[in-house]
């Protein structure tokens, strides 16, 4: 009987939905069915997609896979034809507000005919199975996301309301609300009760349900929707926990405190009250708590026990904003068993203002495993932490220091480590107390190690706060600084690189990684009793450090080192990270050389070392060095003027003196000792300059040589020599192996003149023939001039004599 009618109950079903539609409707397959919603009879509508009505929205406003239009059996039997049920499978439906207003939700022809007595639509039940649904406003900058898994609503309808019972399951994806999500991520069962007054165009919700995990809220109030939508509303939780409470807050300010999980009582009420529209807001007011609560980390496995709280929420007398208050009051708690409490107060959320609060007993590890941190991998001790702020933020982030800024508090370590991530060694035993007063810090007896190292600090650390809680912030410490020992082998290691012993993993070189802060500055008193840096080791050092702008420099640093005294001022721009240049002036005296030539690997070179050159020195040293960020030298661009002196000196086997034993004794040249040496050296262009210098030794035929030249860092040596010869020297036959040596002996010694020229393995020494040429030039124009001066009568000028403690004259 039904399949007979099909046709015609198909087109009186057509011709009634296109009396209420005034949108275009697109469907794919329309039939008629007796089994899939039995025992009802079904039109089954499939692929329908419906246009909405705002013709610059091109998407549809719904769509649906099925849709299925439910009679009763007896009904069709009897020629009545009344729609009682709906139903829409796996669909979606968009609904769109824009800036203006204008919505794409009317499709619907104005209902001014009464219903076909043949067919008509009387629904009492309306299914929703999967089917996504969207409402985006853009008046009122908000957007719901959910999906109905099986919504199912009852529905009475009369005149004067439409009285809806809707209970089921939807997950809501997200909802945004001025860019802020809430219950994003969230399964929710809903049962709710309203009515629709269809005349006073006004919903009057009754008390339902809203479970969220375990935790149900409970809303019941009105909205009506005449002209501007004015919103009357209550809510209220039970059996909330933090997890819940949190789903209702923005994500941004809950996303790390989301994996907690709480016990206990955790309460939640508010209302929301009056008008929502594109330009006005309604009251908001909430207030939440928890008494004898705890909340726990599963990952970390760290508890807050004994938590009390009391708080609220509220947009204000103006409903915005700027008016905007949210108050935590009388926060208290335990972390295993040391207690802490706070209060906080947030206001202006335009420009906000914040009044905190807090006093706290921390056991630092507790602290860490319960809140991590990314720049610290481990720590322990204990902290004792009292704070108070007061001020605007947005003034706090322009200018840290401003005077409406109210920061006080102190903070006292007691035997505390910390391991950062940025450097390899732990900081060890920290103790110490910080006394914080508006934007800056007082140190006091602040000491501690960082691997062997240690120190003591007492003095300021200005703008502590601005640089601790802020981007780009500078800090400023002017402070004494003490040390028993300082070990910059470890200090200057680049992370990962050294044991924890602070001595070079295994298989590796040591390796450094200088880094200056260009946001940190300070003037440092330094006194430190040992320091050391690879052979580098001094005593007693003192002097002022300073560091501006990423240049360390010192007026005058002190040290004691291997035997002597040392000082040097200069500074340490390290502005280019990969080109750091060192500009200082030294001072050393009494230094022993050997021990210095050691101490600093032999500056690089080897073809004058330690085990060949002992004496003592003095010297003042002028240079411009340069490193990598590794602290490997630049040689290339080193340039230093040195001037000094070498007394009770010794050059040891020192194979380029060695050479000329054929015109002095081997075993002399092979200890060549000399009272005193002195001479102006100066490097450029990887290039030793060696003025000419005279060593008077012990060398019994050449008690005074002359000595001159260059040496390259690639050792590559250009030296020439002068050597007197002793009375009655025998002359060299011309064809020895210097070739003809001649004796210049022009009113003075006799000179032999030679040159050492090649690289430190292959070198030649030979006859320097234009250095006697010039010799000789010299020569006969003082001959030639003292010629003169006798042919004038000029004598010499008498010496006058002189008589010396110990001396007398014998008549």
């Amino acid at each position: 009987m039904v399949y007979v009618y099909k046709d015609k109950i198909i087109q009186l079903f057509v011709a009634e939905a296109n009396r209420h539609l005034k949108a275009k409707v697109e469907v794919g397959k329309i039939d008629l069915s007796l089994w899939e919603k039995f025992p009802q009879v079904a039109i089954t509508v499939q692929n329908v997609k419906i246009s909405g009505s705002l013709p610059e929205i091109t998407e549809p406003l719904a769509t649906g896979k099925q849709l299925y239009f439910t009679f009763n059996l007896k009904d069709v039997l009897s020629g009545k034809y009344e729609v009682r049920e709906f139903s829409l499978e796996n669909g979606q439906i968009l609904v769109r507000v824009q800036p203006d207003g204008a919505v794409n939700y009317h499709v619907f022809e104005p209902d001014t005919a009464s219903s076909s007595e043949a067919f008509k639509f009387d629904l009492e039940k309306i299914t929703l199975k999967n089917v996504l649904l969207e409402y985006d406003d853009r008046q009122l900058d908000q957007t719901y996301q959910t999906d109905a898994k099986e919504l199912v609503a009852a529905l009475k309808i009369s005149p004067e309301k439409i009285a809806i019972h809707a209970e089921g399951q939807t997950h809501i994806h997200n909802i945004l609300i001025n860019k802020s999500a809430y219950f994003k991520g969230k399964d929710v069962v809903l049962n709710t009760h309203l009515d629709i007054l269809r005349l006073e165009e006004k919903v009057v919700i009754a008390p339902s349900e809203v479970k969220v995990g375990q935790a149900s809220y409970t809303v019941n109030g009105s909205v009506a929707y005449k002209n501007e939508t004015e919103l009357d509303l209550k809510l209220h939780g039970r059996n909330t926990n933090i997890q819940s409470l949190l789903s209702l807050l923005p994500q941004k300010f809950t996303k790390p405190l989301s994996k907690y999980q709480s016990q206990g009582n955790v309460y939640f009420k508010g209302v929301v009250n009056g008008t929502a529209s594109g330009r006005k807001s309604p009251l908001i007011a909430f207030e939440f708590g928890c008494k004898n609560a705890s909340f726990y980390h599963p990952d970390y496995k760290e508890k807050l026990e004994n938590i009390s709280l009391e708080g609220s929420f509220s947009n204000g007398k103006k409903h915005n904003l700027q008016t905007s208050v949210l108050e935590l009051k009388n926060l208290k708690g335990t972390l295993r068993g040391r207690p802490f409490s706070a209060n906080l107060v947030y206001s202006n959320f335009a420009n906000p203002d914040l009044k905190l609060d807090a006093k706290a007993d921390l056991d630092i590890a507790h602290v860490l495993a319960l809140f991590p941190q990314e720049q610290v991998k481990s720590g322990s001790g204990n902290a004792q932490v009292q704070f108070a702020f007061a001020g605007n933020l947005n003034a706090f982030r322009a200018k840290p220091a401003n005077q409406t800024l109210k920061a006080s508090g102190d903070l006292h370590l007691k035997n505390a480590n910390l391991h950062l991530k940025q450097y390899a060694q732990p900081f060890k035993n920290l103790n110490g107390t910080f006394l914080l007063r508006k934007n800056d810090v007082a140190v006091s007896d602040f000491s501690g190690q960082l691997g062997s190292s240690d120190f003591t600090l007492n003095g300021y650390f200005k703008n502590m706060l601005g640089w601790l809680l802020l981007d780009n912030q500078s800090l400023f410490v002017q402070a004494d600084f003490d040390a028993a020992f300082l070990n910059f082998d470890e200090l200057l290691a680049a992370t990962g690189s050294t044991s924890e012993a602070g001595k070079p993993a295994a298989g590796q070189e040591a390796e450094y990684n200088l880094v200056v802060s260009p946001n940190l500055d300070f003037n440092l008193n330094a006194k430190v009793k040992k320091l050391q840096f690879r052979r580098f080791k001094s005593k007693n050092v003192t002097g002022t450090v300073r560091l501006k702008d990423q240049v360390v420099s010192s007026p005058n640093i002190a040290l004691s080192i291997i035997g002597g005294r040392f000082s040097v001022k200069g500074s340490l721009d390290a502005r280019s990270r990969n080109n750091l240049k060192a500009s200082t002036s030294t001072w050393v005296e009494d230094i022993r050389v050997d021990s210095l030539l050691y101490v600093f690997e032999n500056f690089g070179q080897n073809f004058l070392q330690q085990r060949h050159l002992k004496g003592e020195l003095t010297a003042n040293i002028q240079s411009d060095l340069y490193f990598d960020k590794h602290l490997n030298p630049l040689v290339d661009k080193m340039e230093a003027d040195i001037n000094a002196t070498l007394v009770n000196g010794q050059l040891v086997y020192f194979e380029p003196m060695q050479k000329l034993s054929a015109f002095a004794d081997r075993n002399e040249l092979a200890n060549l000792r000399f009272s005193e040496l002195t001479n102006h050296f100066w490097i450029q262009n990887r290039t030793v300059y060696i003025p000419e210098m005279e060593i008077r030794s012990n060398v019994s035929r050449a008690s005074v040589i002359g000595i001159s030249g260059t040496h390259t860092f690639d050792q590559q040596m250009d030296y020439k020599f002068r050597i007197p010869l002793a009375k009655g020297e025998k002359k060299r036959d011309k064809d020895e192996r210097f070739g003809n040596v001649e004796v210049v002996q022009a009113g003075g010694p006799a000179n032999l003149f030679l040159t050492l020229k090649g690289s430190e393995n292959n070198y030649k020494i030979a006859y320097d023939q234009e250095r006697v040429k010039t010799k000789l030039k010299d020569d006969l124009r003082k001959e030639k001039q003292e010629f003169v001066d006798a042919l004038k009568g000029k004598k010499e000028p008498e010496k006058a004599v002189e008589v010396k403690e110990g001396e007398y004259f014998n008549f």
